[in-house]
């Protein structure tokens, strides 16, 4: 089984890793990714400075496609490391595939249909009864995606503690 694991770095790793571990077993594949837009004042702001984090050498000699694709390998790797990191531990391999794009919910239905995955992970960063949820990104996926799709729900959140219920 090929599970794809969508994340935007609020993915709780420890269900996600427990799931795809019985969903992959010992022969399936895995694939980590996550989708970065890229701001398109971006390259302005880059153009704009005689230095910038991303030139090494300070001569701006890279073109707009290799800092783009710099850009989106660092925040990729930012953002899916939590989970691959977790399904290392748990003896899971996992491939990173960072993604650009500005409709993530195409990106990864896309993603899915050309790596023939069985089923898609994501995670649910809204509650899922509420008009707004049905325009998430999670949401978009389940409806557009012709794959099945597992919604792993956000860790539950502490109860606040109120200074007169504490005493």
């Amino acid at each position: 089984m090929h599970v794809l694991i969508a994340t935007t770095g609020v993915l709780s790793a420890g269900p996600v890793v427990e799931f795809t571990a019985h969903l992959a077993g010992d022969s399936g594949r895995v694939t980590v990714t996550t989708v970065i837009g890229v701001p398109r004042t971006f390259l302005e702001d880059i153009h704009a400075e005689g230095w910038h984090p991303l030139d090494d050498d300070g001569a701006g000699s890279e073109t707009d496609e290799s800092l783009i694709a710099r850009y989106v390998d660092e925040r990729g790797r930012r953002l899916t490391e939590p989970i691959v990191i977790g399904l290392s531990a748990a003896g899971i391999t996992a491939e990173a595939v960072y993604l650009e794009g500005e409709d993530p919910a195409a990106a990864i239905s896309q993603l899915a249909d050309s790596l023939n995955v069985d089923v898609v992970v994501v995670g649910a960063t809204r509650q899922i009864f509420e008009q707004a949820a049905w325009e998430s990104v999670s949401a978009r996926i389940m409806i557009e995606s012709r794959r099945p799709v597992l919604v792993v729900p956000p860790p539950p959140k502490e109860p606040l503690v109120y200074a007169e219920e504490a005493t």
